[in-house]
C-alpha cells in the first residue's frame, strides 16, 4: 500500500512538473519588449543572404560573393565551408540557401546562385557536405534559368514547406528605370531584353517573375506536386509555377502548418500617381493559400490598376481589367488571358500609407519570415510565447523595423504590432527560429552590395522568467596615444526583474581584468584590445557588451577657427578663418596633407543628413545623389550604367574631359558604353554640373581639386539669396599611423545656412503638425507644451528671432528655452491672436518680433507655444518662418 501511494505520489508530482514546464504566462498577453534579449552571435559578414539554423544552433549561411559558412556555436567561429565562383554583379551572386528536412541523415543543402561564364543563367543545384565542407563534385543541377545578366530583380529565396516541396522565389529581371519608374511594358522592337515585364512576370511561360514550387527527388530531379498554377501539360506554360505575377519577391516564408505561402514583394520606384501611366510604387505583404496571379506588372497593391501604354507614340490607351489580366505583348510566349489578380494583403508606398500608416514612410524594401507556433519547439527556457502562436513575421530591410501580423480564421489581414520596436536592426535580410523557439536574426548591414561592420547573426531570447541583464558598455576614449587611460562605463545596464543585484566583469583584452561597474585602465603598451563587459545576475543569467581599444596612435586634432556664425550666413560679407591641425606623433604637419574646402549647395541638401557624415562630402557627389543619378550608376559598383570609377579612369587624361562629360550630364547620351541610352538633365545648372564633372574625376586622379583654399585668410559670403542654400565648410587630416596602429583621420565641418529658417525643417515635433502647401511648409501647434527643436545651433550674437506667424482661431505666445522643452527661457512673444494681424500686412502670415537673452556658442533651440484659449489638431496655432537676427 505505501508501495502504490509512493509510485502514485511520483506519478503526481512528474504530471505537476511537466505542467509547471509547459506554462505560458505570456499565451494571450503581449510580453514587454524588456523580456527579449538580442545576443550578437558575430558580426563584420560580406553581403550575407539566407540562413540554416542546425539542431546544434550551428548557422550555416551564405554571402554573396560566394562563400558558404558556417557559425560554430560551440566556439562561436566561423568556419569556412565551401565556395562557388559565382557572377556578382548587379542583384546577381550565391543568393538563396536551404536545408533538406533530412539533412541530419544526408547533409544535402539546395543553393541558388548565377554561375560564372558565357551562359546568363541562375541555377538550382543541390549539394552535399562531407565531413562538414561543401563537396562541389556532388552537385546535382536541377534547374537552370535564363536570366538578362547585369539588371535586377533575382529573387533567390529558398524555402521547403511540411510536405518536403522546394519554393524558390524568382524576380522580373526587369529594369525599372525605363519607363519612368511605373510598370516596364515596353514592347517596341529592337529594346534590351530587360525593359518588358510582360516577357517575364506577366509570362505563364516563363520562370521569372514567379514563386515556384517543386518536390525535389534522391537523384537529384524534381517532380511536380498537384496543385500549381497551371496543370502538367497547359499549353504555353510552366508546371513549375505556384504563384506568378512578381516583381522582386526578395524573401519568403512558409506556414509549416498548412503551408500557407507569404513574401514581400519589392515595389516599383515612382513616386507620385500619374493620370495616364498608374499608381505610385508600393511594395507588398503577400499571402498564397492557393496558387495564383498576383497583377505584376499590371497592378501594384489592393490591384491598383496600370495604364496599357504605347512607348513609341507615348500615348495611353487602357487601364488593366484584374479580372481579366491581358498580355499580348510580342515578347511574352504565354498565355493571354491571366488568371483574376490576387491583391496584396497588406501594401504601403514610400510616403504616409492610408492603410497602414504604422509603417511609417521611408525607403521600402519588404520581406516575408516564418510564421510561429510554440508548439512546434522544445519547451526551453527562451521559447517565444503562445502570443505568437499563428503570427506571420514581416520586416523591411529599409525600413529597419519588424511586424508581426495576425490574420482572420479565414486568412485575411486583422491585425499587426511591431516587434521589439526600441532595438536596432540593420537591415534584416533573414530570419528563422530554431528548435529551442529562440529567432535568429541575419542583418546585412547599413549599405548595399558593401561589407558592412553592422552585418551579423543574432540570436533573440524570450525570458517568462527572470530576464538577462541589459548591458551598455561605454569609453570616453577608444584610441589614443601610449599610455592610454581610459575611462570604462556600465552606464545605462539594466535589469528589468524588480530587487535583482547585478555583478560585473570587464576584460580587458590583455589578461586584465576588473569588477568595478566603471573601472578606468591604463592601457601601458601600444596594440588592438578586444573589450568585454559581462553582467551577471544573482540569479545567474548573464549578458555582454563589447568595445575595442586602439592603442599607439593618437587621433589628430582639427579645428576650424571661424570669426563668424558658425549655423547661418546673414548677408554678403567676408569672415577670417584658420584652420589648425596638430598631431602627437606626426609632429610638423605638412599643410599639403589637409584637406580644406568651402562649398557651396544650392539647395535640397538635407542639413540632418549633413551632420551625421564622417567623411568629406564632396558637392559634385550631392548634386549626383540629389539629381537621381545613383539610381543608375554606383561609385564602384557595377550598376544599369557605367560606374563612376570607370568613368573617371577612361577619361583621366583627356584634355577636354570636363566639357565633354559635363555636355553629356546636360545633354544625355549613349553609345560608349553600350545600348542603353542615359537620358539628359537639361534643369542642372552649369555650377552643379561642373561640380558634379569634378567630383567624377577626382575619383581616378583625387589630387586633382583645382585651387585648394590657403588654410588661413577671409572667404566672401556672397550667395545669399537661396534661402535652401547652404555653405559647407570641411576639414579633415589623416595622419600616418604609428605603433602599429594605422592611419587615422579627424574631420570637422561646419553648415552655415540661410538664416531665414522653414520652421517645418526643425530636427524633432512634439504635438506639432506639418503642413504642406504648393509654395511653403509650415507647422501647427496643436496642444500645449507643444514644441519643435533645432539641433546644435550656434546662437552666438543673435539678437533676436522674426516670426512669420498666423493664430488662426486660437490665442498664445511662443517661447524660446535652450537645453530642453522647460530649459532656460531666452525669449517670449506676447499671447497672440488674429487680432493682433497688422492693418496694413497682406498674405496668410504676419511677422511678430522676439528679442532674446544674449546665448554663446552652440544650443539646442525649442520653440514651445503656450495657448490661452483651446487648441486642437482641428484649431491650430501657425508658424511659416523663422528669421535670425544678429
Amino acid at each position: 500500500m505505501i508501495k502504490n501511494v509512493t509510485v502514485l505520489g511520483l506519478l503526481s508530482l512528474m504530471l505537476w512538473s511537466c505542467a509547471k514546464k509547459d506554462e505560458d504566462p505570456f499565451a494571450t498577453i503581449r510580453p514587454e519588449e524588456s523580456r527579449f534579449t538580442k545576443i550578437t552571435l558575430v558580426e563584420k559578414l560580406n553581403e550575407p543572404m539566407e540562413i540554416e539554423v542546425l539542431d546544434n544552433f550551428d548557422v550555416l549561411f551564405i554571402e554573396r560573393a560566394g562563400k558558404i559558412r558556417k557559425y560554430v556555436s560551440e566556439s562561436g567561429q566561423i568556419e569556412e565551408i565551401g565556395f562557388l565562383d559565382v557572377y556578382s554583379q548587379a542583384e546577381d551572386g550565391l543568393l538563396g540557401l536551404a536545408r533538406d528536412p533530412k539533412f541530419a541523415q544526408n547533409q544535402w543543402i539546395y543553393l541558388y546562385y548565377s554561375p560564372v561564364g558565357e551562359l546568363e543563367i541562375n541555377r538550382l543545384s543541390r549539394f552535399t557536405l562531407v565531413d562538414g565542407l561543401l563537396d562541389k563534385s556532388t552537385e546535382k543541377i536541377m534547374l537552370e534559368v535564363p536570366v538578362f545578366r547585369g539588371c535586377c530583380h533575382s529573387g533567390g529565396s529558398l524555402e521547403f514547406d511540411s510536405k518536403g516541396n522546394l519554393f524558390l522565389s524568382m524576380g522580373d529581371d526587369s529594369t525599372p528605370f525605363e519607363s519612368d519608374n511605373y510598370n516596364p511594358i515596353d514592347e517596341r522592337v529592337g529594346r534590351p531584353g530587360n525593359v518588358d515585364a510582360q516577357k517575364t512576370a506577366g509570362n505563364s511561360n516563363d520562370l521569372r517573375g514567379s514563386i515556384i514550387r517543386i518536390t525535389p527527388q534522391p537523384d537529384g530531379t524534381y517532380t511536380i506536386p498537384e496543385g500549381n498554377l497551371f496543370p502538367v501539360g497547359t499549353p504555353n506554360t510552366r508546371p513549375e509555377i505556384y504563384v506568378k505575377g512578381n516583381r522582386n519577391p526578395f524573401r519568403i516564408g512558409i506556414d509549416q502548418r498548412n503551408g500557407n505561402l507569404f513574401w514581400g514583394e519589392v515595389g516599383p520606384d515612382a513616386s507620385v500617381d500619374s493620370l495616364r501611366r498608374g499608381p505610385k510604387g508600393h511594395d507588398e505583404f503577400n499571402l498564397a493559400t492557393k496558387p495564383g496571379y498576383f497583377g505584376w506588372p499590371y497592378f501594384v497593391g489592393n490591384n491598383k490598376a496600370y495604364w496599357k501604354y504605347d512607348f513609341e507614340k507615348q500615348e495611353s490607351l487602357f487601364e488593366f481589367d484584374p479580372a481579366a489580366p491581358k498580355n499580348t505583348s510580342p515578347n511574352s510566349t504565354g498565355i493571354e488571358i491571366l488568371p483574376p489578380a490576387t491583391p496584396a494583403l497588406i501594401w504601403y508606398p514610400y510616403d504616409e500609407s492610408v492603410e497602414f500608416p504604422m509603417l511609417g514612410t521611408g525607403g521600402r524594401n519588404a520581406m516575408a519570415g516564418p510564421v510561429y507556433y510554440r508548439g512546434d519547439y522544445e519547451a526551453s527556457d527562451v521559447r517565444f510565447p503562445g502570443y505568437f502562436d499563428g503570427k506571420g513575421i514581416f520586416y523591411d530591410w529599409m525600413r529597419n523595423w519588424i511586424f508581426t501580423v495576425t490574420l482572420t480564421e479565414d486568412f485575411q489581414y486583422d491585425t499587426m504590432e511591431r516587434f521589439m520596436p526600441s532595438t536596432v536592426f540593420d537591415k534584416p535580410v533573414d530570419m528563422q527560429f530554431a528548435k529551442d523557439g529562440s529567432l535568429y536574426v541575419l542583418e546585412y548591414g547599413t549599405f548595399w552590395s558593401s561589407q558592412n561592420d553592422d552585418s551579423g547573426i543574432y540570436r533573440i531570447e524570450f525570458a517568462s522568467g527572470n530576464r538577462k541583464p541589459s548591458v551598455q558598455a561605454s569609453a570616453d576614449k577608444l584610441i589614443g596615444a601610449t599610455p592610454l587611460t581610459v575611462n570604462f562605463s556600465s552606464e545605462g545596464t539594466t535589469d528589468f526583474d524588480p530587487g535583482d543585484q547585478l555583478s560585473y566583469t570587464w576584460d580587458f583584452g590583455n589578461g586584465e581584468k576588473s569588477n568595478e561597474p566603471n573601472p578606468a585602465f591604463v592601457f601601458s603598451k601600444p596594440g588592438v584590445f578586444p573589450i568585454k563587459l559581462t553582467v551577471k545576475d544573482k540569479e545567474g543569467a548573464s549578458a555582454e557588451a563589447n568595445l575595442e581599444v586602439k592603442v599607439g596612435n593618437e587621433a589628430p586634432k582639427v579645428e576650424i577657427d571661424w570669426k563668424a556664425n558658425k549655423s547661418f550666413y546673414f548677408g554678403p560679407e567676408s569672415v577670417s578663418y584658420q584652420v589648425n591641425v596638430s598631431d602627437v606623433e606626426d609632429g610638423v604637419i605638412d599643410p599639403s596633407r589637409v584637406n580644406f574646402s568651402i562649398d557651396y549647395l544650392e539647395g535640397g541638401y538635407d542639413l540632418i543628413q549633413i551632420g551625421h557624415q564622417q567623411e568629406q562630402i564632396h558637392p559634385g557627389e550631392s548634386y549626383i545623389t540629389q539629381a537621381g543619378c545613383k539610381a543608375c550608376h554606383a561609385i564602384e559598383k557595377e550598376s544599369v550604367g557605367p560606374n563612376y570609377t570607370e568613368v573617371s579612369k577612361k577619361y583621366a587624361n583627356q584634355t577636354d574631359a570636363k566639357t565633354y562629360l559635363a555636355g553629356k550630364i546636360i545633354n544625355g547620351g549613349g553609345g560608349v558604353w553600350g545600348e542603353r541610352v542615359m537620358p539628359g538633365h537639361p534643369q542642372l545648372e552649369a555650377d552643379q554640373v561642373d561640380k558634379m564633372v569634378d567630383f567624377i574625376l577626382g575619383i581616378a586622379n583625387p589630387n586633382s581639386k583645382g585651387s585648394a583654399l590657403p588654410l588661413s585668410g577671409q572667404f566672401k559670403l556672397d550667395k545669399i539669396q537661396n534661402q535652401e542654400g547652404y555653405y559647407l565648410i570641411q576639414a579633415a587630416y589623416e595622419d600616418k599611423g604609428a605603433n602599429g596602429i594605422g592611419p587615422q583621420k579627424t574631420f570637422i565641418q561646419l553648415n552655415l545656412r540661410n538664416s531665414l529658417v522653414r520652421a517645418s525643417s526643425a530636427n524633432q515635433l512634439q504635438d506639432v503638425a506639418k503642413a504642406n502647401g504648393p509654395q511653403f511648409q509650415f507647422v501647427k501647434f496643436t496642444a500645449k507644451d507643444a514644441w519643435i527643436k533645432f539641433e546644435n545651433l550656434d546662437l552666438t550674437g543673435i539678437s533676436s528671432l522674426e516670426l512669420a506667424l498666423n493664430p488662426g482661431n486660437t490665442k498664445g505666445k511662443l517661447q524660446v528655452r535652450v537645453g530642453s522643452p522647460d530649459g532656460k527661457l531666452i525669449g517670449e512673444t506676447a499671447a497672440l491672436s488674429k487680432e493682433d494681424r497688422p492693418k496694413n500686412v497682406e498674405g496668410q502670415y504676419f511677422p511678430v518680433n522676439m528679442k532674446l537673452t544674449v546665448v554663446q556658442d552652440f544650443q539646442d533651440l525649442y520653440i514651445v507655444f503656450q495657448p490661452e484659449s483651446e487648441v486642437s489638431i482641428w484649431n491650430t496655432f501657425n508658424m511659416n518662418t523663422i528669421k535670425f537676427i544678429r
